[in-house]
């Protein structure tokens, strides 16, 4: 596999030029064909066969084994979730919050990654503290300064705002002197860079296979580094959280399987463990190769207007417009996608392997 043999096994870049990716990427052909290919297997074939609940387990646990390899954990320390905003709220929901613990996070952070924490204050009274950034930038000494006396640090690896990466092992190595723990929301990494969840040392993180690996809707993941478990208070259980469902009494499985509790469709995680294939047999030293001389042409073309790194840091290239939601309304009449922001008030291109040169020239001649 090849980036150009991937943009052919896209049917959306046959009638658009895509550049949202960072939202949802188009889907290839071969991916949906293995959520479908399973739902068929399971439907039709398992009934009469191996039986329904087998076929999925075997699957559900091959897709675990893929997620764990590609983001350098163990299949125990990972969750199989429906979303990244699904695996932030399994964190924040098994934390026995008490009226005045402190949440730490950044003002780059997506909807999914302040709304929980948002949530707990109302009900829990927990204290938010949110650390304010220049241009998508985390100054580490601020983070010192808000992290004293917080139980969790929740911050993205790669901002959506800007497409500027965090560093996320000094982070945890502030946090966790300062007896925190962290949360991190890699949804904007995986795909688009290599991504060692034990490299990183935070205690869990947070994805899902929807944007920049390709994968469909419904497929996201939870790493839970083996000694993070003991510090929660989890309240969700079920015949898939636990070692032996039938035993008197129960016991929580170690890792990030607890999460795990009832009867769920493994077609998403067919597709998801696919798509990480696809992006394994790429490469990612070809990927972010390719990303890089895209986005270097697209930064170029756009001159004063890029509020991005110039750098190459990822494929997300945010812009000022002067009316953003025109701007994209108007990209997409004459059928190029991107996106507008909240904060910083501007577009949002993303530029993955599948999109060529000859498209970011497309989107810089519609911009003047």
């Amino acid at each position: 596999m090849n980036a150009e043999k991937l943009r052919a096994d896209v049917p959306a870049l046959e009638s658009c030029t895509y550049f949202n990716t960072g939202a949802s990427g188009p889907n290839p052909r071969h991916v949906v064909g293995a959520a479908t290919d399973f739902l068929e297997r399971h439907a039709f074939e398992a009934p009469a066969g191996e039986g329904p609940y087998t076929v999925a387990f075997d699957a559900l646990e091959a897709a675990r084994e893929t997620v764990a390899a590609h983001v350098g954990a163990e299949p125990h320390e990972i969750a199989l979730t429906r979303s990244t905003a699904d695996g932030v709220n399994l964190v924040a929901g098994a934390i026995d919050f008490q009226p005045g613990d402190v949440v730490v996070r950044t003002d780059l952070e997506h909807p999914a990654g302040t709304l929980p924490w948002d949530r707990l204050a109302d009900v829990c009274g927990i204290e938010v503290r949110v650390v304010e950034t220049t241009d998508g930038r985390l100054d580490l000494d601020d983070l010192k300064a808000a992290v004293d006396g917080a139980r969790l640090v929740a911050l993205s690896s790669l901002t959506w705002t800007h497409g500027t990466r965090l560093p996320i092992s000094e982070v945890v190595d502030i946090a966790h002197d300062a007896g925190a723990q962290v949360l991190v929301d890699a949804v904007q990494s995986v795909g688009q860079h290599p991504v060692d969840v034990h490299e990183w040392g935070a205690d869990f993180v947070a994805a899902a296979g929807h944007k920049w690996l390709l994968g469909i809707w419904g497929s996201g993941f939870l790493y839970v580094a083996d000694d993070a478990h003991d510090r929660l208070d989890q309240r969700r259980i079920g015949y898939r959280s636990v070692t032996d469902p039938s035993a008197e009494g129960y016991e929580y499985k170690r890792g990030g399987q607890r999460f795990e509790v009832g009867t769920t469709t493994p077609a998403p995680y067919a597709a998801l463990a696919t798509a990480m294939d696809t992006v394994e047999s790429i490469g990612y030293d070809a990927i972010q190769a390719r990303v890089e001389r895209l986005t270097d042409r697209l930064k170029d073309g756009l001159g004063d207007r890029l509020l991005s790194p110039h750098e190459y840091e990822s494929g997300l290239v945010t812009f000022a417009a002067d009316d953003p939601e025109a701007t994209v309304e108007r990209l997409a009449a004459e059928g190029i996608v991107v996106r507008s922001l909240p904060h910083p008030d501007a577009v949002r291109a993303s530029v993955h392997a599948v999109n060529t040169a000859d498209e970011v020239d497309r989107l810089l001649a519609a911009l003047e």
